[in-house]
C-alpha cells in the first residue's frame, strides 16, 4: 500500500515511483535536496517531505542517513571487534559500547554455532592500527571484558557501500 500524500490526498503514483528510484541512489549534496526530488520527480517539495516521512512511519524507511567513505576520509585501520557475550550481559553491554565516542558502529546477531560463537560486533574506525588496538585495549579493561572471547577483524578492502535498493533501474 502507498500511503497518500499531500492535501488531497491524491498524488500521481509514478511521481511516489521516481522519488523512490531517487531517494535509492541518494540525496543530491545542495542546501534543499529535497526541493531537487521534486524537480526531479514532479512532485512539490511538501510532497516529498511528506512521503518520506509517512514512509518512515509506515516502516517502509526504515533508515534514512548517509554512507560515510571512510578510508576517502583517511580512515584505513578499520577494525570489526566481534565478541562471545553472554546472552544475559549482551543488550547492556552492546548499550555501552555504542556510548564510546570511537565505537562507530555496533550490533547484535545471532551466533552460527559451531564455527562462529560471536554475537555481539562493534566498529572502530580508526587512522592508524595501533591506536584502534590500543582503543579496544582500554576498552576491554574499562569494562573488564578480559575473559569475554572477541576477535579483531581489520578490514583489507573497502566494499561498495550504498542504500538498500527496491526499484528496478533498468
Amino acid at each position: 500500500m502507498v500511503p497518500e500524500v499531500g492535501a488531497s490526498g491524491h498524488v500521481s503514483a509514478w511521481g511516489l515511483l521516481r522519488l523512490r528510484r531517487q531517494l535509492e541512489l541518494g540525496l543530491p549534496l545542495t542546501p534543499r535536496p529535497y526541493q531537487v526530488l521534486a524537480e526531479k520527480t514532479g512532485l512539490s517539495e511538501y510532497e516529498v517531505m511528506t512521503a518520506i516521512r509517512q514512509w518512515q512511519a509506515h516502516g517502509l524507511i526504515k533508515r534514512f542517513g548517509l554512507v560515510v567513505r571512510h578510508r576517502t576520509l583517511g580512515y584505513t585501520a578499520n577494525a570489526m571487534v566481534v565478541w562471545d557475550v553472554p546472552d544475559d550481559r549482551v543488550q547492556a553491554l552492546g548499550q555501552a559500547l555504542a556510548g564510546k565516542s570511537f565505537i562507530t558502529l555496533c550490533y547484535q546477531r545471532p551466533r552460527r554455532l559451531p564455527d562462529w560463537p560471536y554475537n555481539l560486533f562493534c566498529m572502530i574506525h580508526g587512522v592508524d592500527r595501533q591506536r584502534v588496538l590500543s582503543q579496544l585495549k582500554a576498552l576491554i579493561e574499562d569494562h573488564g571484558l578480559e575473559q569475554i572471547a572477541h576477535a579483531v577483524l581489520f578490514s583489507t578492502k573497502a566494499y561498495q557501500q550504498r542504500g538498500g535498493r527496491y526499484v528496478s533501474h533498468d
